[in-house]
């Protein structure tokens, strides 16, 4: 299939219309000789219901052009605000200069809409410029203007301006409020500065300015979230006040929750007077991310008891549970009391569902899903697409993953970064790796590892290794110790020891430390080249560097042991796994019977048939037509007929 299509991504183009027809002419027009005068009601009305901002600066400067109105404060504040929505600061400029060269009054509103716009568009630095020129204004700085100047400055985490802009406002004798110490605590944490921030705390309360639960909620959250539980719950235990704070014990719950002491977060909902929805739900969420789903369906049940109506993050907090357990039916269950409660399922919703059936590899519900949060008016975003993409790359299926990519460009969703690499990912299962190199190079955001490490894992799978180590050479300092991994898989594929040392040496040049993966490669790479030896070294090795062996390393050494006729070295290896708390499986002794036939005789390995069961490992085929082809070949026709009398026995 031609992917001329999917390799690229068209931008569409907006274009910007201005309309220039005058909006008063046809007023002149009606009577040249009269001017119909204009109420500052009548100017307001207009430029705020005027969607179009092209329309709204037209018919300001058409009332400007006319004797019908004389524009106010109020009205230049409104077509500022309109043009901050759309973040087009040098329009904001502009009038900003008019109002000072017509001699309009700036209101204390109207600065803080000004700060407003700049703090959407994120130009806290304008912001600044233009609060240092206040006075130009003939304006006077108000705690509500440093309070919006601070919260601009927070919004882009300029914590080292913050300080000075407090120090400035108690040079200019203007006192703090509460939400300037609100700004302040949340600058504090923000910064992990939580001991300094619980000194400002204190500070309130001697002013006079008493903490309330925003104040409150920030602090127990930071400390939550840098594992300061007990000092949390002294904050929590101290709050004195008329109002039960329910969002104070919300985020304590939830960090209690993080921590898996559900225990001691049921006892703060008893201590809670009136707990919410938010409580539930963070319970419920606490107990799916657990694996605890079946329970937090009972939490569920005292909601509903209590006549609490759960929203729909708590119903997508159980789907995730039982999506987490493969159990895709009874988050279908789920979804569809949501709907009967009468919760819109929103995108997160549907992505959790699509992500649960692509994870079972059930792309058809997936679809279905798909196509049912169409039906429903709920857009799918980046995430939609991606999940579905890499659900059809891990089935192989290149078709869906093709015609999900078209549909996401058509409906104007760039991929990012992820999206890229799961098509990258199914074009290089489908051995399409030309078309996958297109890809990576027509991407419009930079690949990350993860992207290469795709179309690495395919080339290798492939045996293309030489391709394979030009693309490891070409991502420089991005290789991981996943890309690693994969180019040893790749060349003990191919038997290649020339490349396998180079990483190996590369590894240690660039302080990869070796994991399990990597010794269980090189392990397979001696195991199958007859070099158990060497294999019986690398495993000692990551002994000594604290890498714990595994099933999979020993069944490579066991299978190595039997292959060469090695038995008695096998049977040691054996007793080794037990040792370590390692149950052989039908891996382990289907190499064991295959050696103990080839090198005793098929009596042992008629007693190692009868070990595998007595340790609940049941034969399969495999290792009765050992038994077979080797009695076969010993005693001919009637002992062969005695050993599947054996089998039909078991």
């Amino acid at each position: 299939m031609h992917l001329k299509q999917l390799l690229k991504v068209h931008k569409p183009s907006i274009p910007f219309v201005f309309n220039t027809n005058s909006i008063l002419n046809h007023l002149n027009s009606q009577n040249p000789n009269k001017t119909e005068l204009l109420s500052e009601f009548d100017v307001l009305k207009r430029l705020k219901y005027e969607k179009d901002i092209n329309l709204a600066l037209e018919y300001f400067k058409s009332v400007s052009n006319s004797n019908s109105f004389k524009h106010t404060t109020l009205t230049y504040q409104t077509i500022i605000e309109k043009l901050g929505e759309k973040c087009d600061l040098d329009g904001v400029q502009y009038f900003l200069q008019q109002m000072k060269l017509e001699g309009i009054s700036f209101s204390e509103d109207l600065f803080i809409s000004v700060i407003s716009c700049y703090r959407r568009a994120g130009s806290a630095d304008q912001a600044l410029k233009t609060f240092y020129r206040i006075q130009d204004f003939g304006c006077k700085p108000s705690v509500k203007i440093y309070n919006h100047l601070l919260d601009t400055l927070l919004n882009e985490n300029r914590f080292h301006m913050i300080n000075p802009i407090y120090s400035n406002m108690k040079r200019d004798g203007i006192e703090p409020d509460k939400y300037t110490y609100n700004i302040l605590l949340k600058a504090l944490c923000k910064n992990d500065r939580v001991d300094a921030a619980r000194k400002v705390l204190d500070e309130m309360s001697k002013k006079g300015c008493e903490p309330d639960e925003v104040s409150y909620t920030t602090i127990v959250s930071s400390l939550c979230n840098i594992g300061k539980l007990n000092e949390a719950k002294e904050v929590v235990e101290s709050v004195v006040g008329p109002f039960p704070m329910v969002s104070v014990y919300n985020v304590l719950i939830m960090g209690v929750c993080r921590d898996g002491d559900l225990n001691e977060a049921f006892r703060l909902i008893e201590k809670m007077v009136t707990p919410n929805v938010i409580t539930f739900t963070t319970i419920i969420n606490a107990l799916s991310d657990l694996g605890e789903v079946e329970l937090s369906l009972a939490i569920l049940a005292k909601m509903f008891k209590s006549n609490f109506h759960p929203d729909v993050f708590t119903f997508t907090s159980l789907i995730k549970g039982f999506c987490a357990k493969r159990n895709m039916k009874r988050a279908y269950e789920v979804y569809n009391k949501m709907n009967l409660e009468g919760v819109s399922p929103n995108v997160v919703t549907y992505n959790t569902l699509i992500n649960g059936f692509c994870s079972i590899a059930n792309m058809q519900k997936a679809l279905s899903c798909f196509l049912e949060m169409e039906r429903q008016l709920c857009s799918p975003n980046v995430t939609t697409y991606g999940t579905l993409i890499n659900g059809y790359a891990k089935s192989r299926d290149f078709v869906g993953a093709y015609e999900t990519w078209n549909k996401m460009i058509t409906q104007g969703c760039n991929p990012n970064v992820v999206v890229y690499t799961s098509m990258v990912d199914v074009l290089s299962r489908n051995f399409m790796f030309e078309e996958a190199y297109e890809l990576i190079d027509n991407m419009n955001c930079a690949p990350n590892a993860a992207t290469f490490n795709a179309l690495i894992k395919g080339l290798c799978v492939s045996g293309k290794i030489d391709s394979a180590m030009k693309l490891f050479f070409r991502m420089g300092n991005l290789a991981n110790l996943t890309t690693y991994n994969e180019l040893l898989m790749g060349c003990s594929k191919v038997n290649n020891f020339k490349y396998a040392f180079d990483l190996l040496v590369k590894m240690e040049e660039y302080g990869f430390g070796l994991n399990l993966v990597t010794y269980n490669t090189v392990i397979n790479m001696y195991c199958c080249n007859g070099m158990v030896n060497e294999g019986l070294k690398v495993m000692a090795k990551m002994m000594v560097k604290g890498v714990k062996p595994d099933l999979i390393t020993f069944n490579k050494l066991i299978n190595g042991c039997c292959k060469s006729g090695n038995v008695d070295l096998s049977g040691q290896l054996l007793e080794s796994m037990g040792r370590l708390g390692l149950r052989a499986d039908l891996v382990t002794y289907t190499s064991l019977v295959h050696g103990m036939c080839a090198t005793n005789g098929v009596e042992k390995g008629e007693e190692l048939v009868r070990k595998m069961v007595n340790d609940g490992v049941y034969p399969d085929k495999g290792i009765w037509s050992v038994l077979v082809r080797c009695l076969a070949c010993k005693i001919g026709y009637e002992g062969t007929i005695k050993c599947i009398d054996t089998i039909l026995d078991y």
